[in-house]
């Protein structure tokens, strides 16, 4: 299991970046992030609820409510263009960011 604080600063664009790929609902995000880690790191509702918040507010993404399933009508969020280009951005920083924790962390198995 990974710390949390050390994921917390990029939880945005890892949420945008599988909106990116569809429009997709709160539980469905977090089984993904729990299946594409191996239950490495699983986010808590809270958490990710508040991330939604935060991105719908930056106008990053936008929701929409699906049809009805069992249980009722699902909350679906989209990336908007904005969105698109804030995840590009928040990329680029990671790689350079990755880069520099490379050059102090590499061989020291």
């Amino acid at each position: 299991m990974i710390r949390s604080d050390i994921i917390r600063g990029h939880l945005d664009a890892i949420i945008l970046r599988l909106i990116l790929e569809k429009d997709r609902y709160g539980y469905e995000i977090s089984k993904e992030i729990s299946l594409r880690t191996d239950d490495r790191y699983q986010i808590k509702e809270a958490t990710l609820y508040a991330v939604f918040q935060r991105l719908e507010k930056k106008e990053l993404i936008e929701s929409y409510f699906g049809s009805v399933s069992r249980g009722g009508k699902r909350k679906y969020y989209r990336i908007t263009t904005l969105g698109k280009a804030y995840l590009k951005e928040s990329i680029e920083e990671w790689k350079v960011t990755k880069n520099i924790i490379d050059l102090f962390m590499e061989g020291l198995d």
